[in-house]
């Protein structure tokens, strides 16, 4: 058997990594104002703020991979 990956497998490997990175981002963003005051928390983390991120989580990797298409269909070449 070969271990060599073909173009299809680097493509899907390097999406896979767009997407991990954008999630990741989000989650640090959403973990950020964690240090504020408690009363602030309030106003941040609101049920509103909240649905908004979580659209964001579904929508932000597909504009991420429209945006970086070329990257990734080339290899970072």
């Amino acid at each position: 058997m070969s271990t060599v990956e073909g173009p299809t497998e680097m493509t899907a490997a390097r999406m896979a990594a767009a997407v991990l990175t954008t999630w990741v981002t989000l989650i640090l963003l959403l973990l950020a104002p964690s240090p504020l005051p408690e009363h602030w928390r309030h106003y941040i983390y609101s049920p509103a703020s909240m649905g908004l991120w979580i659209l964001t989580m579904l929508v932000a990797p597909v504009v991420v991979c429209i945006v970086k298409w070329p990257w990734i269909k080339s290899g970072g070449r």
